[in-house]
């Protein structure tokens, strides 16, 4: 009997080459190349850029915050004291923190519902309202403040009204604060609006959804997600309304002892020469502004 021959088992063809022609010859994968960097000068060229942004910085920031405690501390701690404990420099601090602790609160208050308005609701007149927003911005704190003067001044709208019920606004406290909220007024609403409009409304209409209340979706929902943001914005408007000079310097007459704030103050001294005392108080307002920047790098911080 004949063998029987055995077939010899079929060979299955090649795969075909992942993401090519499968027709073709198997192309070779090309490797990968490294990411560029976003940064790509030469090392010479980044020392270069270093050593200019650091020698600007020490000739205009760190040699004149020198200049100021140097001239304030130059006949003394004794001296630097003295002009701090003077009555007209105790009249001019207390006003304003006064000033500052008015207007703060207020544009607080102001810039959290416009900041609502603006990135959570769609209304007619919505970009009217955001231009308002921006308008001390654009605006010369000097034309600000004769905007107080022509209106509440003894020769303004309501001037003759305001005699006639012994109600001082120019020249008088009242008109210093109110030129110091108009001027600090964008800060805060102009630090949330991009926030709020990044994050959206998803969480406060699920609140609500869930059966929430206007208050309780605005305590627990929205003021968490925005504090840094508005700690961020409290501080650029503080330091802003105890640094104010222009506005101020038209609405308050510059009464000494009266109607000067810190900034006003620094002024009067420097143009009796003055010199120590003038430094003095300067520098005071030298270290609340170095407490702010502190306190913003912390804000800054936690926000990013």
């Amino acid at each position: 009997m004949a063998k029987k021959m055995k077939t010899p088992p079929k060979r299955l063809p090649p795969p075909p080459p992942q993401g090519g022609n499968a027709s073709g010859p198997a192309k070779p994968v090309p490797r990968r190349s490294r990411p560029l960097s976003p940064i790509s000068e030469t090392p010479w060229v980044r020392r270069t850029l270093i050593g200019v942004a650091l020698v600007f910085m020490l000739l205009f920031l760190v040699l004149p915050l020198a200049a100021v405690f140097a001239e304030a501390l130059r006949k003394g701690a004794g001296a630097y004291w003295e002009a701090l404990r003077e009555p007209d420099a105790w009249s001019a601090i207390r006003l304003t923190l006064i000033t500052a602790a008015i207007a703060v609160p207020l544009n607080l208050v102001f810039g959290i519902a416009a900041a609502w308005a603006i990135a959570k609701y769609e209304f007619r007149g919505k970009a009217f309202l955001t231009t308002l927003v921006d308008l001390p911005f654009s605006v010369s704190p000097v034309v600000a403040g004769l905007i107080y003067v022509l209106v509440f001044g003894a020769q303004g709208w309501f001037g003759p009204w305001l005699a006639a019920h012994d109600i001082k606004i120019v020249f008088a406290v009242p008109g210093i604060i109110l030129a110091t909220i108009f001027v600090t007024f964008p800060f805060i609403a102009r630090e949330l609006i991009p926030l709020m409009q990044a994050q959206g409304s998803d969480e406060e209409q699920a609140a609500i959804v869930l059966g929430a209340t206007g208050w309780q979706t605005f305590w627990r929902v929205t003021l968490p997600n925005i504090k840094w943001g508005l700690v961020y914005g409290v501080i650029l408007c503080n330091a802003r309304a105890m640094g104010e000079f222009g506005a101020v310097s038209v609405v308050s007459g510059h009464i000494r002892g009266q109607t000067n704030t810190m900034p006003l103050h620094v002024e009067v001294l420097y143009n009796e020469y003055q010199s120590v005392a003038a430094f003095a108080v300067a520098s005071l307002l030298t270290l609340l502004a170095l407490v702010t920047l502190a306190i913003k790098s912390i804000a800054q911080h936690h926000e990013h």
